[in-house]
């Protein structure tokens, strides 16, 4: 019996999504922006249920987000595989939006989860690299504006040749996110164009020679939502590969915005079905467009689905964890107290690009609820530590043990930049306390217990659109938002432990 699937196949903040398969294993990329480690690695063998394995950049060293602006930091990386090496390209962004600067990378490894190499830069300019390798066992790298090629030495250490402009493209919109792929003697161009919102789509070009002249496929877009009330919007970046089983298939970003427009996952990953035409052009969905149900490809396997609770009983954090910006690995622990993930008091609040140790995991549906349990003892005003939805620095909602003439539950928001209590409770007599948000939409609700059996309100904040791409108002909005976990020490200048021993989802 055949079995269908849903998309995302990748809920969250997982946006462009580039794989590789290695016989009979899949291995996916998603951009991580400021977050780090960097470059989240996942794998599957169904293709529809994956399970994170790691990152590509786990060393500070190697990666310095400190000062990168939100949404800027490693962007659109790439996954291939050749004689046994996993390469992954990537760009790193800094500046501000009109004045960015773009740095190109690559990093190797023999398995896909790594350790990879440290990193190596191969050009400065342009964006979304990808990798290329020719019948002869040429590297090449593509970068935008449109699909620009660039010839690598052997390793991939060193660019051999200046950029050269295959395709422009065909809307002339942002045409970026290029791929390059071989198949029965044509080479075959895959961009994304339109920008990265509502307009958002794939195009393809094919040529019988490497450099062109390339003819522009009549399907195009290949790929577009044009129904404005359908679940998936803002489909582009994808890539084509084929399965196990000779069937072929694309991965792409997307969009599930709720019933205002406003998309609080950020950019998430779907899988749609390639067919190819008899004269040898690559159709999307039957031209369908994108689609929320497909029937799931028949690999015979089946992948563990990510778990995103936490007891934190391991010797160190899932890979579904990311710090904001690199982390202070002094000022967290999950040996000190066994069972425990502790998170010292530092003093730059969630507001600045300075906080350390803000820890978080993706928000993977538009109604969920979270409970975080907290040991916490504040003494000295402003002390603070808990829960946290967060899209960035102009933009969370806290929900904090924070003591203020005596230990409080305090409901904090930062609505593009303009922070303000909601709630504030009388004084709390206990150090460990439950936490909870309940999300519908954009309607989250917040409440806190001494047993996790007893529930008391907080607050309720109705309109929580102001934690999404479309209502952050900054110069980027590129990833999405967050749930998960911080403490800061408000000015005190103490330094004191804030213990989280189970963080549960559902």
């Amino acid at each position: 019996m055949l079995k269908s699937f849903k998309n995302p196949i990748m809920s969250g903040f997982f946006p462009d999504p580039s794989i590789v398969r290695v016989e009979k294993d899949y291995y996916m990329v998603n951009s991580t922006f400021q977050y780090f480690p960097s470059i989240i690695i996942s794998h599957s063998k169904d293709l529809v249920n994956w399970e994170h394995i790691g990152h590509v950049i786990t060393k500070s060293e190697w990666l310095d987000l400190s000062r990168v602006n939100d949404s800027c930091g490693v962007w659109a990386a790439d996954i291939s595989y050749w004689q046994g090496v996993y390469y992954i390209f990537y760009s790193v962004i800094t500046g501000e939006k009109g004045n960015t600067k773009s740095e190109n990378y690559i990093v190797k490894s023999k398995t896909p989860e790594g350790p990879y190499s440290k990193p190596i830069k191969i050009w400065d300019g342009g964006f979304d690299p990808s990798h290329f390798i020719d019948d002869d066992g040429t590297h090449y790298m593509l970068i935008n504006k449109g699909a620009k090629i660039i010839r690598l030495n052997s390793e991939c250490t060193k660019a051999e040749s200046k950029p050269v402009t295959l395709w422009e493209g065909s809307t002339g919109l942002s045409p970026e996110g290029p791929h390059l792929f071989k198949k029965d003697g044509y080479y075959y161009i895959v961009l994304a164009e339109g920008g990265t919102g509502w307009r958002h789509r794939i195009t393809s070009a094919r040529s019988k020679n490497l450099y062109g002249p390339y003819e522009e496929s009549p399907h195009n877009p290949v790929l577009m939502q044009k129904d404005p009330d359908a679940p998936i919007q803002k489909t582009g970046h994808g890539k084509l590969f084929s399965a196990y089983d000779g069937s072929w298939w694309v991965v792409y970003l997307c969009s599930r915005p709720n019933s205002d427009r406003f998309c609080a996952l950020g950019r998430e990953t779907c899988l749609s079905p390639v067919s190819w035409t008899e004269d040898g052009w690559f159709i999307i969905n039957e031209g369908k467009g994108p689609s929320e149900k497909h029937i799931a490809p028949d690999t015979g396997a089946q992948t563990r689905k990510q778990d995103y609770s936490d007891d934190f009983s391991a010797d160190r954090l899932g890979a579904q964890w990311q710090f904001v910006r690199n982390p202070n690995n002094d000022m967290w622990s999950l040996t000190e107290r066994k069972g425990f993930l502790r998170i010292k008091t530092a003093a730059a609040d969630t507001n600045s690009r300075d906080a350390q140790n803000i820890i978080l995991q993706r928000e993977t549906q538009h109604r969920y609820t979270a409970v975080l349990k907290m040991e916490f003892k504040p003494e000295q005003n402003n002390e603070q530590a808990g829960l946290i939805c967060y899209y960035g620095t102009k933009n969370y909602i806290k929900l904090c043990l924070i003591y203020e003439d005596g230990a409080k539950i305090s409901l904090i928001e930062n609505r593009a930049g303009d922070i303000s209590r909601v709630a504030l409770t009388g004084e709390i007599k206990s150090n460990v306390i439950y936490l909870r948000v309940e999300t519908k939409g954009k309607l989250r609700r917040f409440s806190h217990s001494l047993d996790g059996v007893a529930w008391d309100m907080v607050g309720e904040i109705e309109d929580c659109n102001f934690l999404s791409d479309e209502g952050i108002k900054d110069d980027f909005n590129f990833t999405g938002t967050m749930v998960g976990m911080y403490a800061n020490n408000g000015g005190t200048g103490r330094t004191i432990n804030a213990d989280f021993c189970k963080f549960e989802v559902f």
